[in-house]
């Protein structure tokens, strides 16, 4: 039975099929026009009608999804019965079983199709009458500028990138601070040697080498701006007194000038380096409020960076990120089946740090899963909250807690509905967060006063106050005598006196069932003594 292959071709101003005859002398005549249009002919052709709809085909078919104008097309001229069998040959294997879920012919994705897509993408200008190689050119190089301009517009990860150049550009500037304290130190250090034991911090070694400048010049006058610059009176004097007594070498003015300028630069890059990590909480604020919550900003924002964005470090499991960071350590304890790493970046959280030995492996894993959870949160939630966050992070408290004293933990499914009630909260706009743990702490006060004025009789009867107990007692008595003057009449309903009328009741019944036999006895005893 002879096969029919058609094989759909999308090109960037139009769809067409191309009916392919003989299927195994196809691969021989690809390069050759005459050879291929003699295996190869038209079907259909339909061109798009605007830049716009084929933008919108090409973003379709690069997420698996059929498009409506694909759909109509393939219905209008596909054969769908006859005496040959026909094959629907689609090059890209997700939107061919797309086509497969809506239509029930045969696809094929491999073999002969990429050969035969290769030729029609080869002559294609040729096939079709009235199109040249350079309008057909221009067509794709305006298409794949749309594409890519529609990708860069719309992608979701595009807030992740400047979290990624920020933490990027903070390492960097550590690295590049600390170097050039240290080149500092070794320039100034000639003139005045002592001063490096004295002040341990670069930046305010900095900050000193620029204001002092020739240390011969240093007087009483000077303590107090050298008090400003190290916040220490006794620092302060110390090295007023070290730079009277310095063993250094006497320095040129131009050599001073140049240290004061390369002073002057390390100090700005310092203020610029706390700018930047400001900026830097702001934007982890919106885009992982739930992350930087949980974890801290400059670590979370490391995650985002080694896994690439937020999206990827969503679709990690906790166990990938609970190691990230740490992948030569992996691979080597693989390689020599050694005792693998527990924890990556994630060691730089408090959380760690705070844990004891034995239980930092612990506490990394359950770091681990709750960053999972919070990166998901941050990722696919449409309003951005750090109650998530903020949650987690007690469950974290109340795990380490565990750890040490035993203290059992909440359940995490009360921890989330907590979570998602203030959150719908704060999203219907009724109530901050602020002011709804600050209305809970109020109302479980008025309830513990309420509790306290307001217990039942039967819980205080066991109270050790004598006057409370002979109250009560008169108050009983009283309305013990005011039910029976009204004949059975309702009592009150405290448990003491429903007590009291239930003995009252056996009694007179007692009484009820045995009158005659005292009296009888007494009778008799009389009669005899007569």
């Amino acid at each position: 039975m002879r096969v029919l292959l058609f094989v759909i071709f999308k090109q960037s101003g139009d769809n067409c099929f191309i009916l392919c005859v003989c299927v195994s002398q196809v691969e021989e005549s690809v390069l050759s026009l005459g050879k291929f249009n003699s295996m190869v002919s038209l079907a259909a052709f339909f061109p798009f009608k605007s830049a716009q709809a084929a933008l919108e085909n090409m973003n379709a078919i690069s997420e698996g999804v059929v498009h409506a104008d694909l759909k109509l097309f393939l219905e209008t001229n596909l054969p769908r019965s006859g005496k040959k069998k026909s094959v629907l040959g689609v090059s890209d294997a997700k939107i061919g079983a797309a086509l497969q879920e809506e239509f029930s012919i045969s696809i094929q994705t491999g073999g002969v199709v990429a050969e035969i897509t290769r030729g029609v993408r080869l002559h294609f200008h040729s096939l079709v009458k009235g199109l040249t190689a350079l309008a057909a050119s221009k067509a794709q190089l305006g298409l794949g500028h749309s594409y890519s301009r529609a990708k860069v517009k719309f992608n979701v990860n595009r807030a992740d990138n400047m979290i990624i150049q920020s933490i990027a550009l903070l390492d960097q500037l550590d690295k590049d601070i600390n170097t050039f304290s240290m080149r500092v130190r070794e320039w100034y250090g000639y003139h005045f040697p002592e001063l490096i034991k004295i002040v341990s911090d670069n930046s305010m070694y900095c900050r000193l080498a620029q204001l002092i400048g020739n240390r011969k010049e240093l007087s009483e006058e000077s303590l107090e701006s050298l008090e400003e610059v190290v916040m220490d009176n006794a620092k302060a004097q110390a090295i007023l007194d070290a730079a009277r007594s310095s063993m250094g070498m006497d320095i040129s003015p131009i050599d001073l000038i140049n240290i004061e300028r390369f002073s002057n630069r390390v100090v700005s890059l310092a203020a610029y380096r706390l700018e930047l990590q400001e900026y830097l909480r702001s934007k982890m604020s919106q885009v992982a409020p739930n992350l930087a919550a949980l974890i801290g900003e400059v670590v979370g924002a490391r995650l985002i960076s080694h896994a690439g964005s937020l999206t990827n470090l969503a679709k990690y499991p906790a166990s990938t990120v609970q190691i990230l960071g740490a992948e030569k350590a992996l691979f080597r304890a693989l390689k020599t089946r050694g005792n693998t790493p527990k924890y990556g970046l994630i060691f730089h959280s408090t959380f760690i740090g705070r844990a004891a030995a034995k239980n930092k492996g612990r506490i990394s894993r359950y770091l681990a899963n709750k960053c999972t959870i919070a990166s998901r949160i941050d990722c696919f939630s449409d309003v951005p909250t750090n109650v998530f966050g903020d949650k987690l992070r007690e469950q974290v408290e109340e795990r380490l807690s565990f750890y040490e004293t035993g203290e059992v933990p909440r359940k995490n499914v009360d921890v989330m509905k907590e979570a998602v009630k203030e959150v719908s909260l704060v999203e219907n706009g009724e109530e901050d967060t602020t002011l709804v743990k600050k209305k809970k702490k109020k109302k479980q006060a008025a309830e513990m006063e309420v509790e306290a004025e307001e217990t039942p009789a039967g819980e205080n009867e066991d109270e050790p106050s004598a006057k409370k107990k002979k109250k009560r007692k008169a108050e009983s008595e009283e309305a013990e005598e005011a039910a029976a003057a009204e004949d059975g009449a309702e009592e009150t309903d405290t448990p003491a006196k429903k007590k009291k009328k239930q003995k009252s009741e056996v009694m007179d019944a007692q009484q009820e069932e045995t009158p005659e036999t005292p009296v009888t006895k007494k009778k008799k005893k009389k009669e005899a003594a007569e």
